[in-house]
């Protein structure tokens, strides 16, 4: 019988922060598809493959992270969990929340919210509440909630997302035979340009496991990891957190990063970079993404494509080598953008009479 995907914690027990006697809280996310990006690597002279994040359970990379924060939220007796979200985590936490039998309240910032996220989170039976103010002050207010009445913290602070969502570079490693050359991804909170750096840093060298001993090194090498933020949101670039994040890409509308030692640790210590795209680079790349490389991606996910594509106008991307693009959520958690053309109109269909003939016409076609 084939192997069944197992979630993220049974595939790589041994190299997370679980026991046999651990209670696995997971909907079988992970074994995302690496999708080879013809387009992009006959642009850039590389080779590149865009890791899916959107084939996760609730549509984005959280999941990975969330399996891990809700399994030790049971472990630690927790009744209830809380978190700020600009979205995708509030999708994610709501979900594994009611597969774990937890309660789940969700802190939303005003405005700016996609609707595809906020309603996964009310499908799955969250409490929902919108605080007026950014999502910055959404996380403080988490914060205090977790350290001063019974709730258990499942953002990316938590350092269990972060030994979930590592599992993507061991992923990555396992189906290339070696690390990439680079990694590119998108950067709001912070917390996946760190994951990834930790995955890739565990995976090429050897491992003391809790539970299997020491782990040989898998990979030859790591990544230099290039990071992109919207130019509205981007703190790592300006040097200093910013107060009124503005970005289209609303999942990476963050102007206070909570993993921010860990990312700048991330970018110098793989020799890599964080650098920002503007609102209409990151629109053309989640265009590009669609129309050319047939994978429907959410506009702060395509931040990393747009980047790429950025850098390769400068004469900035080596040629020969292995890119990965982490593509973080599906297109279907915020659909709008979708809609419109580049000039900003609605898309709308042609309409035509109930003909073959006059529907043939109109698609080019010619009697055989």
């Amino acid at each position: 019988m084939a192997h069944q995907w197992r979630g993220v914690i049974r595939e790589y027990a041994d190299r997370l922060p679980v026991t046999e006697a651990t209670k696995v809280i997971t909907l079988g996310e992970g074994g995302t598809p690496l999708v080879l990006a013809q387009k992009l690597s006959e642009l850039t002279g590389s080779t590149v493959y865009l890791k899916v994040e959107g084939m996760n359970p609730t549509g984005s990379f959280k999941d990975r992270g969330m399996t891990m924060a809700m399994t030790a939220a049971v472990e630690a007796g927790a009744k209830a969990v809380v978190c700020a979200s600009t979205g995708n985590t509030s999708a994610s936490a709501a979900a594994y929340a009611t597969a774990a039998g937890l309660k789940c309240a969700v802190l939303v910032p005003e405005g700016k919210i996609s609707m595809g996220k906020l309603s996964q989170a009310i499908a799955h039976g969250a409490t929902l509440l919108q605080v007026d103010g950014n999502f910055d002050n959404c996380l403080d207010i988490a914060r205090k909630l977790g350290e001063s009445y019974p709730v258990f913290l499942v953002n990316s602070v938590n350092p269990a997302r972060i030994q979930g969502q590592k599992t993507g570079a061991f992923e990555i490693v396992d189906a290339l035979g070696d690390a990439p050359d680079i990694h590119v991804l998108p950067v709001g909170n912070a917390g996946n340009i760190s994951a990834y750096w930790k995955g890739y840093k565990e995976y090429s060298a050897p491992f003391e496991s809790a539970t299997a001993g020491t782990l040989p090194a898998v990979s030859t090498k790591t990544p230099a990891m290039w990071g992109f933020q919207a130019a509205g949101a981007a703190p790592f670039v300006a040097g200093h957190p910013i107060t009124e994040p503005d970005t289209i890409a609303t999942a990476i509308r963050i102007g206070n990063p909570a993993s921010w030692d860990t990312a700048i640790a991330a970018r110098d210590e793989s020799g890599g970079f964080i650098d920002a795209v503007t609102d209409e680079e990151i629109l053309d790349a989640h265009r590009w993404l669609s129309a050319k490389e047939g994978v429907f991606v959410e506009p702060g996910s395509a931040a990393g494509v747009a980047g790429l594509i950025k850098k390769h106008a400068a004469g900035e991307v080596p040629t020969g080598k292995t890119i990965v693009i982490t593509v973080t959520g599906h297109g279907l958690k915020d659909p709008q953008w979708a809609l419109r053309t580049e000039d900003g109109s609605e898309v709308q269909p042609v309409k035509v009479p109930n003909d073959v003939v006059t529907v043939a016409s109109e698609l080019g076609l010619e009697e055989n």
